[in-house]
């Protein structure tokens, strides 16, 4: 029991400093869109960098921090060769791919079309190396139960970025006018190059916190066991390019199939819109984090079958009621973004809908990885990658962003149905198909009532859509009297302990 409320608590530190980090970067949307003009295409750049740093972290971690807690948890396996070896081949790699970027800057900056500005380029390189090397350092944190400064490094790189940003766009612009001699080296056409220069001056300092884990780099590498590991985790470096590809291979591709500053601008627009949508996965991480220690703990229990359907029911209705919360209140969650990036709000409730595909493909994988046969996710993650990447570059020369968004909800979509159909066979879970059903068609055609209610103002709209929304919460209501009475029993007993 005790070991169970050690990991329950490790769990949630390492759940509140990611999900808090990514609601706190989630506050720099507004100062972005309200301070770099759509017209501008300038958000646009960071979102097509951004993607491409997601890439690179996942080819130049290759799978080593799953590895490292395989081998360091081996019988007869030293922990410290098995960190030392991780953690140097990786950095190796690191620093070989920022050499060579900076030494083949232009060429490079050309092919993605950033010949004018290639400074954009050679920071972002230089701060993805940090991030890959870091990436090990901080999986010995986790190795060694260190959760609290685990979660404090985060937090600090997220405090000093929203620190940085707040003065770069706010405070600096008024001290330019009053003080020009002081702020000589601020110039407002550099806003996007500004963004990059935090990351790497944030990324920077945070290696300084983990001085004491390079310190026990110094067993060198062990290279027969280099040899052990690139056998166990080429499988893994699979799964998280096809993963990682079904999050940015749009937002890469885009400017190659709308070139100019015409796909900038709607890349910048589709990926501020992208941000109200990712509410959904905030969600999703909270509940990744949460269920997976569950379901691997719990995996030799009789029941954990009937405990996942039971979950993923759960999941659906969680999932479904916050789809409709933000689509029912996205008349003021708009203004989170500015109004000239309004005319993407339409991708919201796709994009929503493709992180709810994701978050039950997710419930549903857990059938290959308590098998031991992950290569399955991988093919799956292949084929749903597929299948977003033809969208795109069939329909987004076309319609624009638009299929990107529909590109996502595809591509999870099919992951999803494949991982059920096959899961079905090697490892069956008595799903409730009906109730996901009833919940699926109950959010459509509240959604549809919501989309097509002629136009009133503000109040009115949303009091409508209240109506709309508490209708969904009484349709759970009535399916789910079993959770309502549970939850009105725990209500009662910390009332009467009061």
């Amino acid at each position: 029991m005790a070991s169970i409320k050690k990991l329950a608590g490790q769990t949630a530190i390492y759940g509140f400093s990611s999900i808090i980090g990514r609601f706190l970067n989630y506050l720099l949307v507004p100062l972005y869109t309200y301070k770099i003009a759509a017209a501008s295409g300038g958000y646009g750049v960071v979102t097509n960098i951004y993607a491409y740093t997601g890439l690179l972290l996942v080819l130049l971690t290759f799978g080593m921090e799953t590895t490292f807690f395989r081998f360091a948890t081996k019988e007869n396996s030293d922990p410290n060769k098995a960190f030392s070896t991780a953690g140097l081949s990786v950095g190796f790699v690191s620093l070989v791919f920022v050499a060579l970027v900076l030494a083949f800057l232009k060429p490079i900056a050309g092919i993605m079309a950033y010949d004018s500005h290639p400074e954009y380029i050679a920071i972002m390189a230089t701060v993805v190396g940090l991030d890959a090397f870091q990436a090990i350092l901080f999986a010995r944190l986790r190795y060694e139960q260190k959760a609290l400064k685990f979660a404090c490094l985060k937090l600090l790189f997220i405090f000093m970025n929203i620190g940085l940003n707040l003065f770069v766009f706010l405070a600096a612009p008024a001290l330019a006018e009053r003080y020009p001699d002081l702020m000589s080296w601020y110039h407002i056409e550099n806003q996007v190059l500004y963004i990059f220069l935090i990351n790497l001056i944030c990324t920077s300092i945070v290696t300084f916190g983990f001085i004491p884990e390079i310190r026990k780099l110094r067993y060198g590498i062990d290279f027969a066991m280099l040899k052990e590991m690139l056998k166990y985790t080429w499988p893994l470096l699979l799964l998280g390019l096809t993963g990682i590809l079904n999050q940015v291979a749009d937002k890469i591709c885009f400017r190659y199939l709308v070139p100019g500053s015409e796909g900038e601008v709607q890349l910048g627009i589709y990926g501020a819109c992208v941000k109200i949508a990712m509410i959904m996965a905030m969600i999703t991480q909270a509940f990744r984090y949460a269920y997976e220690p569950f379901v691997f703990g719990s995996n030799k229990d009789r029941n954990s079958g009937e405990m996942q359907a039971k979950v993923m029911n759960y999941f659906i209705i969680f999932t479904l009621l916050a789809f409709m919360a933000v689509v029912a209140y996205l008349p003021i969650l708009k203004y989170i973004i500015k109004s000239d990036y309004w005319e993407g709000l339409r991708v919201v409730p796709i994009v929503m809908m493709a992180e709810i595909f994701m978050g039950i493909y997710f419930n549903l994988s857990f059938w290959y990885k308590l098998t031991d046969q992950t290569w399955w996710g991988a093919i799956f993650s292949a084929i749903g990658c597929i299948v977003l990447l033809a969208i795109n570059i069939i329909f987004v020369p076309q319609v624009g962003y638009m299929a990107c968004a529909w590109g996502g909800f595809a591509g999870y979509g099919v992951c999803m149905i494949l991982s059920y159909l096959v899961g079905r066979k090697k490892n069956p879970i008595p799903y409730d198909l009906k109730s996901a059903l009833f919940y699926i068609v109950i959010t459509l055609i509240l959604y549809m009532a919501i989309a097509y209610l002629p136009e009133f103002n503000l109040i009115i709209t949303l009091v409508l859509n209240t109506v709309i929304l508490l209708l969904f919460v009484a349709a759970v209501a009535w399916k789910e009297k079993e959770l309502v009475r549970g939850i009105a029993t725990t209500f009662k007993q910390k009332i009467l302990k009061k």
